[in-house]
């Protein structure tokens, strides 16, 4: 197994595990000790792990002074998890091998992180945790826009019009809004409207990822309207007028049975180290 690839594998495997040690790692990398310890002292030095006596822990282990996430995604990813789960597996589920998809940068569409794993795709996402993710987890091509991190709205937002997004075209956009109405898609911070419309205009097919707790909520701005989505993904306790809402204006509506969250994934299931001055951060030491 080459050197970035098996690095990803170890960290994928500390995510699940939380800790291990060094021979653990060996039967499951099927690698030398010698080659285990290098590899968690390369992570270690760039804090993408917490080297142990013996081992290595997920970096989520250590108490972080400057995650990444702010305190507003951290309680909206725990709020209906158990729907929006369901809706973001469902949602990678439409994901085909080879095909360009955007995420926008909200707590259903980051969920989704976890069942792509395994794809292998092009995905354009303004959302920095999203990428992180990806990153370390998956074989997935990951491309991101250029621009200011903005924390509360797990977001990167270029000042420019002329950003990289404008020369992506993606076949499907997965997207969380604030809220759907009559009236489309409802979001309540002009800086998500700002970037999320860049997105919009990229993609062939809107699919849009919304719990049923978004059905009740109002916002004074519209992203869009109900014309441009092709499918909501929504949860069985979404009312029955609600879904015939949505199916009245041409939407496609699936409704997906809640799931309980894993244990170990009861709080935001994500580690929030990310060096953004690294796109190649996995290759082997010797191409730097």
């Amino acid at each position: 197994m080459v050197n970035h690839k098996r690095r990803k594998r170890l960290l994928k495997l500390l995510a699940e595990h939380n800790t291990a040690s060094v021979p653990q790692l060996v039967e499951w990398l099927n690698a030398s000790p010698a080659t285990v310890r290098r590899d968690i002292s390369w992570l270690a030095m760039r804090n993408l792990l917490t080297r142990t006596r013996g081992g290595a822990a997920n970096l989520q282990q250590k108490k972080r002074g400057f995650p990444l996430t702010s305190e507003t995604f951290q309680n909206n990813i725990q709020a209906h998890a158990d729907c929006k789960r369901a809706i973001a597996r469902y949602a990678a589920g439409m994901c085909t091998d080879g095909e360009t998809i955007i995420i926008n940068g909200g707590t259903t569409t980051f969920m989704m992180a976890e069942f792509l794993v395994d794809q292998h795709l092009k995905i354009l996402t303004n959302s920095f945790l999203m990428a992180e993710r990806l990153l370390v987890s998956s074989e997935n091509e990951i491309i991101l826009p250029g621009g200011k991190v903005y924390r509360e709205q797990n977001v990167i937002l270029s000042p420019f019009d002329n950003d990289i997004t404008q020369h992506h075209y993606a076949a499907k956009m997965f997207m969380s809004v604030y809220g759907l109405s009559l009236l489309g898609l409802m979001e309540a911070d002009p800086l998500l409207i700002q970037a999320e419309k860049r997105l919009i205009s990229q993609a062939e097919e809107l699919i849009v990822l919304a719990d049923s707790s978004k059905f009740a909520k109002k916002a004074g701005l519209i992203l869009c309207g109900l014309n441009r989505v092709s499918t909501v993904i929504t949860d069985t306790h979404a009312s029955d007028s609600a879904v015939q809402l949505m199916e009245q204006s041409g939407i496609r509506v699936v409704t997906v049975e809640p799931e309980a969250m894993p244990p170990q994934m009861t709080t935001a299931p994500f580690n929030p180290a990310f060096d953004f001055q690294s796109p190649a951060m996995f290759q082997s030491e010797t191409s730097h």
